[in-house]
């Protein structure tokens, strides 16, 4: 009796990435190889399982079928097995301490479960975490204080390696007791011009630029009321219906803020980009496992 043809876990992981992704240059980027690779595999894996899954549209454009939605569902839990079994014999008890450096506006939302993930495979290893600005997170990187960082890119030491783990919207944020954001000129909250963990070769801070920038670029006129260097601080006028802000999308808000909606005037913000660090010297094994745990948070952050 012939053997039954089998996956190819690469091609599968390539697969997923292009789903999440939509885009085969993106996914390319998340599976570290070319976009000629990777599509490539495609067409090994659609040659595998003779029929097409991959959906390529106008403009660039990538989708799925409903094979390919098929396909999808199967291939996640195939991977997801894979990588527990891969774990759980390679595991072997580690001990000691580990570093760890988060951008402080993604540590409601990820840092509880990166902790779980890790500390549940790793249970003997103690975890050191600084939620912070990204600039202070990355000069600390340079100056061996962290096995591992993620830190808002345009912030990141320069010709350092670097993952991009996440990317996320900014919007506005306004209070729901108050209407700030109809405001003119717009009463802005916002990062400080002169943070001292800056990189020398950046003039401003990138996050105080991009709101500036789409501000005037817009014709909006503004005025500052308040400056400071982390966002928790940066919400509080905007609680007291004194000014507007900026996070990423999906920041958990306090009660008494909102979003503010596309139709209320202010102008669309750029995407932000996160990238993941190692330190010069990182402690090993535990930097690259907890990197592991790190990179799955938030792969499945995309998922649909």
């Amino acid at each position: 009796m012939p053997l039954a043809a089998s996956f190819d876990l690469d091609l599968l992981r390539s697969f997923v990435a292009i789903a999440e992704e939509k885009s085969f240059t993106r996914a390319a980027s998340r599976v570290g190889r070319t976009q000629a690779a990777v599509s490539l595999q495609m067409q090994r894996l659609e040659g595998l399982l003779g029929k097409v899954v991959i959906v390529r549209g106008k403009g660039g454009t990538v989708d799925l079928n409903g094979d390919g939605l098929q396909l999808l569902e199967r291939a996640r839990e195939l991977l997801a097995l894979n990588d527990d079994i891969m774990r759980s014999m390679q595991a072997t008890p580690v001990h000691g301490t580990i570093r760890l450096g988060i951008a402080a506006e993604l540590s409601p939302r990820f840092l509880p479960q990166i902790l779980d993930r890790f500390t549940h495979t790793t249970p003997w290893v103690e975890v050191e975490v600084e939620a912070n600005v990204s600039c202070l997170l990355a000069l600390k990187l340079k100056n061996a204080e962290f096995d591992l960082v993620i830190v808002r890119e345009g912030l990141e030491p320069r010709q350092w390696p670097a993952t991009e783990v996440w990317r996320s919207q900014a919007k506005w944020i306004t209070s729901q007791q108050h209407a700030q954001h109809m405001r003119e000129p717009l009463p802005l909250a916002i990062s400080a011009a002169d943070c001292p963990g800056r990189p020398a070769d950046l003039s401003e801070c990138p996050w105080r630029s991009m709101l500036l920038r789409a501000l005037e670029q817009d014709g909006r006129s503004y005025r500052i009321v308040s400056t400071s260097s982390t966002t928790q601080a940066l919400l509080a006028p905007v609680l007291a219906g004194l000014a507007v802000t900026s996070t990423p999308e999906g920041y958990a808000l306090p009660e008494g803020l909102r979003t503010v909606r596309a139709d209320e005037g202010l102008p669309k913000l750029p995407e932000s980009r996160y990238l993941m660090l190692k330190g010069r010297n990182p402690r090993q094994p535990v930097t690259d496992m907890l990197a592991v745990q790190v990179q799955d948070v938030f792969s499945e952050s995309h998922a649909p």
